[in-house]
């Protein structure tokens, strides 16, 4: 029996967003040891992949560790029935909720009708919630998606239909489909979507998400607008400090980035490619003199010793 640990959260609560090559078990893990969000999201994962002969080599992205509950496994596709069996299999894995991407604006995803595109046809998106929900028994069930596809006009009317199905929490990020990352996220839209669930849902949860660059921002952000809780995702790149609001040094910003190199190496190694790495070692070295430089020998690394290497003679060449 598995109780709802969105109950036992503490209002405002914080999140790490899902991120695809981006947050896996290795990069979680980095926030276990420098300061925990209050939930963790995993990578999506398709649940075509997972309900296909194919299962095996998407189950890493499922991989997590025993510090990182409580934990949301996110999901995408579109056939009913798949959300059914997929459910199960989250249960089984041990997960503390499940969480369908409604919001991802990946053409490859929306060819399949999936992520962003079930806006576009809300039956679809009721008719996943309940078979997600039929599958998942008593693991609660939350939705992350946008203001609306093309236009926020839409805003009511779509997540109406979400918050209709009883969801443990919607995340919404404040931003259309077709704005992508290009506008400001409108942070003013809170307020409609809160009294919009206050009336309709009250038992659900709100998560506000989009353009947070520390926790003071979302405290501020989330006393503004009255949402339950925040969903930080590229604030965090390079501060895995980021949730206990520390400040390292130089020297165990780059250490530790060294460990997160060791650690993805040690876990992925012949699963994911090595230069999935590169974007990390972009946000962990900058803002410090000699930085570009590092960044350039870093980005030509095909292993973790290298990195090793490489940030073990930088740290001894230079005063940090």
């Amino acid at each position: 029996m598995h109780f709802n640990f969105w109950d036992t959260l503490e209002k405002p609560f914080f999140a790490l967003a899902p991120m695809a090559d981006v947050t896996d078990a290795a990069f979680r893990q980095m926030f276990v040891e420098c300061g925990k969000p209050d939930v963790f999201w995993t990578e999506f994962v398709s649940i075509g992949g997972l309900c296909s002969r194919g299962k095996e080599a998407l189950l890493p992205d499922l991989w997590f560790g025993e510090g990182e509950h409580p934990i949301v496994a996110q999901i995408f596709g579109v056939e009913p029935e798949k959300y059914e069996k997929t459910g199960v299999l989250i249960r089984e894995l041990g997960f503390d909720g499940v969480d369908i991407n409604m919001g991802c604006p990946s053409r490859d995803i929306e060819k399949q009708k999936a992520g962003a595109a079930l806006i576009k046809t809300p039956e679809l998106a009721r008719l996943a919630i309940r078979a997600l929900k039929k599958g998942a028994g008593d693991l609660p069930v939350s939705v992350k998606t946008r203001v609306g596809y093309v236009s926020k006009d839409e805003m009511s009317a779509w997540l109406q239909v979400l918050l209709e199905e009883d969801l443990a929490a919607l995340t919404v990020h404040l931003r259309t489909r077709m704005e992508m990352s290009a506008v400001p996220a409108q942070w003013e839209l809170a307020h409609e979507i809160v009294e919009l669930r206050n009336r309709v849902a009250p038992k659900t949860l709100l998560i506000g998400n989009g353009d947070i660059t520390s926790m003071e921002d979302a405290r501020a952000r989330l006393k503004e607008s009255g949402m339950d809780g925040a969903m930080i995702g590229r604030g965090v790149f390079g501060n895995p400090w980021f949730f206990s609001e520390r400040v390292p040094d130089v020297r165990e910003r780059l250490e530790r980035m060294v460990k997160h190199a060791e650690l993805f190496e040690k876990k992925f190694k012949g699963i994911k490619n090595f230069s999935v790495m590169k974007k990390h070692f972009g946000s962990y070295a900058t803002g410090f003199d000699g930085a570009k430089e590092l960044r350039i020998r870093l980005m030509g690394t095909e292993k973790a010793e290298d990195v090793k290497k490489i940030t073990e003679e930088f740290l001894g060449a230079v005063e940090v």
